[in-house]
This record gives structure tokens, C-alpha cells and sequence, in this order.
């Protein structure tokens, strides 16, 4: 079609007449709302950007003697990073006479990748590195997952808080609520 016959045609219909493939032979246009097609196209980038998701890589520190309840915390961190998509590096310092003994720091991290499997893997092996030990573990699902999963559960909180206005929606409250309407009133 002729360039004066397309363009009075775009002019008819009052749209824009847009070039899509110049290097084509023919070059190739496409009658269209100009304005309008690069706002959905930023619309279309802004959402891909949204569920894009980068690596991050978050580090824990350990000692080789720690105790359980200190441990139990640490790991509690490296579960919350997993469960977040997160690869969690674990560094174990050792300080004096504790860099003669590395099986204590090897059988830490051992314990730890055993205690978190579930969640995730471990992505390099424990290996020495002047004081430290370092190991890394990834996640067994991706970051997008994660961030998937957690835009529904806030979505499901937002849905019921609407439907149970005033209600809390903190599960401990929940309970505390129930076993004070379920006691008996005191009689005199």
C-alpha cells in the first residue's frame, strides 16, 4: 500500500501509523494508538520487573561452641532465609586453639545441612579458609516461588480482614479468644 494511502487511512480512523520492521522489504507499518501501546508496553516491563528476583546471598556466623539454645536461633535464621528463597552462607570463626580442632567446626555445618534438608542443599561443601569454615546452602525452591507464594498468603490475610473486620488476625489471639468465650462465668 502506498505510504499517502496508509497515512490518510490512520488519519481516517484517528490512529498513529507506526513502523514495525523497517529493515523488511517492504518496510512494514501498523495502523495503532500510539500512546496507548507504550503504556501497555511499560505496564508489561513494570510487572516482569516485579516478579523479577535477584540472588541474594545472606551470611550467618557461627562459633565451634555454641550452645543449643544460641544454635537453635541461628538455625531458626538460616530456615526463614531458605523458606525466603535465599542462598544462606555459613561462616564458622575459629579464635586460638579452637583453629587445632576444624572437625568441631565440620561437624556444625554437617548438623546444620541435616537439620535444614528439607529446605535446602547444601551448594558447596564445608571447606577451610584461613580461621573460617564456610559452607553455602541453597534453597531447594526459587526466589519467585517464594515471592509468589508470599504475595498469596498476603492476599489471603487481606481477604480476611476484610471479611472479619475487627477480628485479629494474629493466630495466638485467635486462640486466646476462643478459650475465653468456652470458660464458665464465675458464679458468688
Amino acid at each position: 500500500m502506498p505510504l499517502a494511502k496508509a497515512l490518510e487511512l490512520a488519519q481516517e480512523y484517528d490512529l498513529d501509523l507506526v513502523e514495525v520492521a523497517a529493515n523488511a522489504r517492504p518496510p512494514v507499518c501498523k495502523l495503532m494508538d500510539y500512546g496507548k501501546f507504550k503504556y501497555e508496553s511499560a505496564m508489561k516491563a513494570r510487572e516482569a520487573r516485579k516478579n523479577q528476583a535477584h540472588t541474594v546471598i545472606k551470611e550467618m556466623k557461627l562459633r565451634p561452641k555454641i550452645d543449643p539454645h544460641d544454635y537453635d536461633t541461628k538455625k531458626g535464621h538460616v530456615v526463614r532465609f531458605l523458606k525466603q528463597g535465599d542462598k544462606v552462607k555459613i561462616t564458622i570463626m575459629f579464635r586460638g586453639r579452637e583453629q587445632s580442632r576444624p572437625e568441631l567446626g565440620y561437624r556444625l555445618l554437617q548438623r546444620l545441612a541435616e537439620d535444614v534438608q528439607d529446605l535446602g542443599f547444601v551448594e558447596s561443601n564445608p571447606k577451610q579458609d584461613g580461621r573460617n569454615m564456610i559452607m553455602v546452602l541453597g534453597p531447594h525452591k526459587k526466589k519467585t516461588e517464594a515471592m509468589a507464594e508470599a504475595r498469596q498468603a498476603q492476599e489471603a490475610r487481606k481477604a480476611s480482614a476484610k471479611a472479619n473486620p475487627g477480628r485479629s488476625q494474629n493466630p495466638a489471639d485467635a486462640d486466646a479468644e476462643v478459650d475465653a468465650d468456652t470458660e464458665a462465668p464465675a458464679e458468688a
